[in-house]
């Protein structure tokens, strides 16, 4: 997939970029740049495009991604129909190496963040404590000036660098970076049908199809840019949309599984612990707690 470059703007004045974003999606452009970005989506939900991984994202969601990593979000339909009740909002931190000078994070005292961005040229995916202390710091930024811009950069910096809470996104070698325009309407066209169906049955004859290829060609083609299957990827879309759903507490387990597009509650319970690690009752408190936890650090 061909990746776009994109200009970064910074204020003269500024030494980096920090964003509060609020607008109906964040667009589908697959593109990169030279800047690290820390990316806290506070409102969305959809499917994340990062070097060669394609998972779901959603609200709460903290990614790190480093120098030039080709990546886009790409929001859920409903995002796209001009609601205005439906929009998205993030905050988003972008930032060169040497930013705040070609010396600083040479120093002996500093020796965690070059190790901090050769590990983000593969997305990392921030959870737990540090996310919980990153995004209070994140909004602080918004608005913060002079000297305590720069603190509280450094506090973020410091908080990535020194975690082991996070998980690596994309391989090493970023395979959508080298392909070619067809990969992108191909995988456009997978990605904006499985949104839009993953509530009814999706037939390999079908989704093959959508993609002008044959199931045999198909299966080895998404295979080789997702390192999964197309039936993990939608059985992945729909936990992502009953995880949402589950959050917002309007309808009852059992109806939420056949909401989203399973055909028995067993199975949804089983693939539900199988990729989140928790039953969706001990989902629902968990995120409720940390919500709430943010919600005070606010």
């Amino acid at each position: 997939m061909k990746a776009h470059f994109h200009k970064v703007p910074v204020a003269p004045q500024s030494s980096f970029s920090v964003r509060h974003d609020q607008k109906p999606n964040f667009g589908t452009v697959w593109h990169y740049h030279p800047e690290l970005e820390l990316h806290y989506v506070i409102k969305g939900e959809g499917v994340r495009l990062m070097g060669d991984n394609i998972s779901n994202f959603s609200s709460g969601e903290i990614v790190l991604l480093g120098a030039n990593l080709p990546h886009t979000w790409r929001c859920n339909e409903e995002y796209f129909q001009g609601n205005p009740e439906k929009e998205v909002e993030a905050i988003v931190i972008q930032f060169l190496p040497e930013c705040l000078g070609r010396y600083l994070f040479g120093l002996p005292e500093a020796y965690l963040i070059p190790k901090l961005f050769e590990k983000a040229k593969s997305g990392l995916l921030i959870t737990g404590k540090a996310k919980a202390k990153l995004a209070p710091l994140m909004r602080q930024a918004v608005h913060a000036t002079d000297l305590d811009r720069i603190i509280i950069f450094l506090s973020i910096l410091k908080i990535l660098s020194e975690t082991s809470e996070v998980k690596t996104i994309a391989s090493e070698h970023h395979a959508f970076k080298q392909s070619n325009e067809s990969d992108v309407q191909r995988i456009n066209k997978v990605c904006n049908y499985t949104l839009s169906n993953y509530k009814k049955e999706i037939t390999l004859d079908e989704i093959a199809s959508i993609s002008n290829l044959s199931v045999t060609s198909f299966c080895r083609y998404f295979k080789l840019i997702t390192k999964k299957t197309y039936y993990d990827f939608l059985i992945e879309i729909r936990i992502s949309q009953a995880c949402r759903q589950l959050i917002e507490d309007k309808l009852p387990t059992e109806v939420i599984c056949f909401e989203c597009g399973f055909n028995n509650v067993s199975n949804f319970y089983r693939h539900f612990k199988k990729i989140t690690k928790m039953t969706p009752l001990e989902y629902k408190k968990k995120y409720l707690h940390s919500h709430k936890e943010l919600a005070m650090a606010a």
